[in-house]
């Protein structure tokens, strides 16, 4: 059986990843650090599925927390094969609107919390020879989006920290991969208005918005042995809005 911690998983694409894992029969350990209710019927709902789970709090902005919740991960799974980094927050503004704590807080989640997960669970993963590591970044980090300047600024932070750790990791036979989704029906776009989102999908070749389902389907595959030959690669669950 595989282990994965997913961060960010009691909503949203973690969510959805964490649904997918557990129908592979994955253990699948929860990271959150709010929305403990969410968490825990999520590992309710994983249990009844008949796999190992469970629900670890931590801010990923937190390098203690992190190694905290890496530590009581592998203190029940004694394994953890899969780290998958989901956690992550918005701002939309123009840059002139965003003060110095916004824009620190939107790094200390975004950059520096994939960064203290990774480096949490390495010690592990190095050790064992084995592991696979997926970010969960953000077309905007490919192209960039007005009015979300920092927000898009932190995820192409993690699509350079992908590649250039996937080009670290690779003798240790660990892989470490991106994912960038475009438009997708969650609570972090819940600030979009219904026109917004019909001139997204509108722009969008497919023709409509994604469904975290989409997302965590590209995630999973490249937590999994079927994407073995791929590191450092980004996929990019966009509809098609960005070639």
């Amino acid at each position: 059986m595989k282990y994965a911690l997913i961060t960010g998983g009691s909503r949203g694409i973690g969510a959805a990843a964490a649904r997918l894992f557990a129908r592979r029969g994955w253990g699948i350990a929860i990271g959150y650090e709010h929305r403990e209710a969410q968490a825990v019927k999520l590992v309710q709902e994983m249990k009844a599925m008949g796999v190992p789970a469970l629900a670890v709090s931590a801010d990923v902005a937190d390098q203690n927390q992190v190694w905290e919740m890496v530590d009581n991960v592998l203190e029940k799974f004694c394994q953890l094969d899969i780290l998958v980094c989901s956690a992550g927050v918005s701002h939309v503004g123009l840059i002139s609107q965003i003060d110095g704590e916004q824009w620190r807080r939107l790094f200390a989640v975004n950059v520096d919390g994939v960064h203290h997960c990774c480096r949490s669970v390495l010690p592990h993963m190095l050790e064992r020879k084995s592991g696979s590591i997926v970010t969960v970044s953000s077309m905007w980090g490919q192209v960039g989006a007005s009015c979300e300047a920092a927000y898009s600024a932190t995820k192409g932070a993690v699509i350079a920290y992908t590649k250039a750790l996937a080009k670290e990791l690779g003798p240790s036979n660990i892989r470490v991969n991106c994912v960038a989704p475009g438009v997708i029906n969650t609570e972090m776009n819940a600030h979009l208005s219904q026109s917004d989102l019909s001139i997204l999908a509108d722009e969008t070749p497919l023709g409509r918005i994604g469904t975290p389902e989409e997302a965590a389907a590209a995630i999973a595959f490249l937590a999994s042995d079927e994407a073995s030959f791929l590191t450092g690669q980004v996929i990019a669950p966009n509809g098609g809005l960005v070639i």
